[in-house]
Formats: C-alpha cells, sequence, structure tokens
C-alpha cells in the first residue's frame, strides 16, 4: 500500500517537475520568448520577456579610420622595431601583403606568431599631434555584457579617449579617459572603476591603469563592463536578479551599457619617457592587434535570436512585434500601445506582447489603434471579439479566462490580461520581488491540484 503511494506521488511529481522544466532558472536568463503551460482549460501559450544570448560583436562590425590615410605604408616607410625602440630597420608597405598593416588585422584571429597588427603611419610631423580616429559602427542598438579590450602591439598610448554613441554616430559622449597623467591631459584627478559605487557607476573617469609605455606585458586596455555589473550582482555576479532589476527600473543605467557605435581616439603615441625624441620619431605610433566587444542585440526583451541580413544585425522578434530592434507592433496587432517587454517579476518578466487590434478580429475599424473599454464591447453579445482565449490573446502571469469576457488576475496583477503589476500604481513603485511569491508557489499548487485528483493525502 505504502509503495503504491510512494510511486504515485514519485510519479506526480515528475509530471509537476515537467510541468516546471520550461521555466527560466531562478534568476532568469530570458532565454525563452513562450512556452506551452497546462491549465484547467488545456495547454496555453505563456509568454515573457526574452533576449539573444551574448555573442562576440566584433563579427559584425563595420571599421572607419580618421584621417583616412593614417594608416602605415602608403608610401612605405621604416619603423623602429617594439621591443628595442631604436632598432630603426622594420618597413610597413602596403603593397606587400607580408609588410602590409589594414584596418581589418584589428579584428583577425589572433595566436599566431608573430601577431598580426594594424599600425598608423610614424609620427614624423612631430610636434604636429597624432591623432587618430578608429570609429566602430554595427548599425544596430547593441547591449555590452563583457569588458571592451584593446591590445596594442605598440606601446599603449599617452593619452586615449573611449567614446559611444547611441544615434549611430550623430553625437558622442566619453566612455573614460585613459592617460599617464590624468590631470595634465584632462584636468582630472585619477581614478580606477574600484573607487566607484553603486551611486556613482555612471561617472566618467579618467584611469592612469592602463598607461604606460614600452613594456611586454603591459599592451592591454580594458573599459570595465563586468566590474560596474558587480556593484548590483556581486564580486561574481551570482545575483544577476539584482542587476536586472536596476536595468528594468533604471534607464540611464540601461542606456549607460548600450551603444550603436564606439569611437577611440588615439591623443597621443606611447613615448616612455618625459620627452619626445626628435631624433627617432620613427619610434613613435600606434599599432593595435586585437579588439573585443561582446554584447547582445537589443530588441527590448521580445527576441532570442538576432540574424544578419543585407549586412545589418535584425532581431527575430517575437510577441507580435516587429522592426530592427522589435521596437513597433506588427499591423493588425495595435490593440493596445507598444511597449518593451520587463526584467520583472523576476525569474520570467512580463512580455507585454501586442495584441490583436479590434479591427482585425470582427471589430468595427473606429477601435482599430486602441483598446477600448471593456465593457463597450458588449463582449457577451454574439459576433463580438473575445477579450481573451486560450491561443493569441492568453492571460498573463498566472491569469485565467472566464468565459472569454475577462481574465481573473492573481492578486499582485491587474490590466486585461494581468499584464501589469498592482503595485506600479503605488507611490513608492515595485520592489525587485514583485510578484515573486506568486511564481514560487507554482509547483506545490499544481501539486496539491494533482494530489487532489487522485484523492493522495501527504500526511
Amino acid at each position: 500500500m505504502y509503495l503504491s503511494r510512494f510511486l504515485s506521488l514519485h510519479a506526480l511529481w515528475v509530471t509537476v517537475s515537467s510541468v516546471m522544466q520550461h521555466y527560466p532558472s531562478v534568476w532568469g536568463h530570458y532565454d525563452v520568448c513562450k512556452t506551452q503551460i497546462y491549465t484547467e482549460e488545456g495547454k496555453v501559450w505563456d509568454y515573457m520577456a526574452c533576449q539573444p544570448e551574448a555573442r562576440d560583436m566584433i563579427k559584425y562590425v563595420k571599421v572607419t579610420l580618421d584621417p583616412p590615410d593614417i594608416t602605415c605604408g602608403d608610401p612605405p616607410e621604416t619603423f623602429c622595431a617594439m621591443g628595442n625602440p631604436y632598432m630603426c630597420n622594420n618597413e610597413c608597405d602596403a603593397s606587400t601583403q607580408e609588410l602590409a598593416h589594414p584596418p581589418e588585422l584589428m579584428f583577425d584571429l589572433e595566436g599566431r606568431h608573430p601577431s598580426t597588427f594594424w599600425q598608423s603611419t610614424t609620427w614624423k610631423d612631430y610636434p604636429k599631434p597624432l591623432h587618430v580616429n578608429i570609429t566602430l559602427s554595427w548599425n544596430k542598438t547593441i547591449e555590452l555584457t563583457d569588458n571592451i579590450v584593446i591590445t596594442f602591439e605598440s606601446g599603449r598610448p599617452d593619452q586615449m579617449i573611449l567614446e559611444k554613441s547611441l544615434d549611430y554616430g550623430r553625437t558622442w559622449q566619453p566612455y573614460q579617459y585613459y592617460a599617464t597623467d590624468c590631470l595634465d591631459a584632462f584636468h582630472m584627478d585619477p581614478k580606477s572603476v574600484r573607487d566607484l559605487s553603486q551611486h556613482t557607476v555612471l561617472e566618467i573617469i579618467c584611469t592612469e591603469e592602463y598607461s604606460t609605455g614600452y613594456m611586454t606585458n603591459s599592451k592591454i586596455i580594458h573599459f570595465e563592463i563586468k566590474d560596474r555589473f558587480a556593484f548590483f550582482a556581486g564580486p561574481r555576479l551570482h545575483n544577476m536578479a539584482s542587476l536586472y532589476g536596476q536595468l528594468d527600473t533604471t534607464k540611464k543605467l540601461r542606456d549607460f551599457f548600450t551603444i550603436t557605435d564606439l569611437r577611440i581616439r588615439l591623443l597621443r603615441p606611447a613615448t616612455g619617457e618625459i620627452y619626445v625624441d626628435e631624433q627617432h620619431l620613427a619610434r613613435y605610433f600606434y599599432a593595435i592587434s586585437d579588439i573585443r566587444v561582446y554584447g547582445r542585440c537589443k530588441c527590448n526583451l521580445h527576441a532570442t535570436g538576432c540574424k544578419e541580413e543585407n549586412k545589418r544585425l535584425l532581431c527575430e522578434c517575437e510577441h507580435n512585434t516587429t522592426g530592427p530592434d522589435c521596437g513597433k507592433c506588427k499591423k493588425n496587432y495595435q490593440g493596445r500601445p507598444w511597449s518593451p517587454g520587463s526584467y520583472l517579476p523576476i525569474p520570467k518578466g512580463t512580455a507585454n506582447i501586442c495584441i490583436p487590434s479590434i479591427s482585425s478580429i470582427g471589430n468595427p475599424p473606429k477601435f482599430d489603434r486602441i483598446w477600448p473599454n471593456i465593457s463597450s464591447l458588449e463582449v457577451s453579445k454574439p459576433n463580438q471579439a473575445n477579450v481573451c482565449d486560450n491561443e493569441l490573446l492568453h492571460c498573463q502571469n498566472g491569469g485565467t479566462c472566464i468565459n472569454n469576457v475577462r481574465c481573473q488576475c492573481p492578486p499582485a496583477y491587474t490590466g486585461i490580461l494581468c499584464e501589469k503589476l498592482k503595485c506600479e500604481r503605488d507611490p513608492g513603485g515595485c520592489s525587485q520581488n514583485s510578484g515573486q511569491e506568486a511564481i514560487s508557489h507554482r509547483p506545490l499548487l499544481l501539486l496539491t491540484a494533482l494530489l487532489g485528483v487522485t484523492g493522495l493525502c501527504i500526511c
């Protein structure tokens, strides 16, 4: 008897586990846009916030140099060796493949010896400044997920600025300043990311950490994304729920990690000295062997895929959205204004799907743009539109569709399709755990329901 009861309980728990396996993990990877769940009315779609996987964005970049003729080799010129700045018998020649250093060598696969690199002309026009702008463009909004890493084959520059654009290069803002002497170069006190906090994480700083001269182990410059994430998610980024909550509720923080373009402004090459040796100007130039930028396409939490089409990245939109960033509702799905998805409540967020326009499902065209008040639909009459169903108009966040007339929402939610948190109306707003309690009890509620059906008792 006890064995049969145990086996029945085990079978029930397997059923519960299979139902729950499609839900994101505790803090949410947001890698699923919808999944089927079981309700009293059978299988229905449950929609959730979703985003593409992070990837190496350099594969899709377009690079532009200013001035355009700043790359060495046309005409050919000699320069000094990296390790020995007085051995000046190396040659750069654009017409010979083995001696050329074009911009694309900043992005090719490394691991070979000698490494490949882009190189500028030497500082032969000193004291005229040797300025170079390297612009990286994606023609797509990108959300950064890891450190930006620039590896110099020459010494790291004495002065450099990393800049970002959010409007495809029309305007620029500084990301970080780099200098051997921040006060002298930019009139800023030197700082590092370790000097920042949650409250000052958006501060633009000047750092002296990455601006030493000719040192073989000092070729890399970082812009620390993960260290800034760590102020919210902890040193090992274990508490991503906290970070997602901050990104969801703080637009300035979200925009800080979002770009369409990056610009590397090289203002003064590595000299290794207080003064410039005018007798050996071939010592001074810029050379970059590798640039790494990791991120994901920004799809407003409405897509898990991002594809390249006609040399442009496009989100593979779901939730009845469309556009390069899933930034609008599809035609005939404009039953309410478009809205981005939300990371909250953890772990699956809120999809904020676009719902059918009233005119697209049988009602007069005057309701084409917005949902009218429910009472004005007269949904109880024949041939009128459903407010909810188990296909397109699914009640969200665990809501139940009652006779296709209304959604019966859980206590924490409101809205026509239970798509909004009630706490959003409160003066204090929503906490990061809003709506979490209802989600955390789903397995237990389902198990209880199944036990009730079989008549078993857990004693």
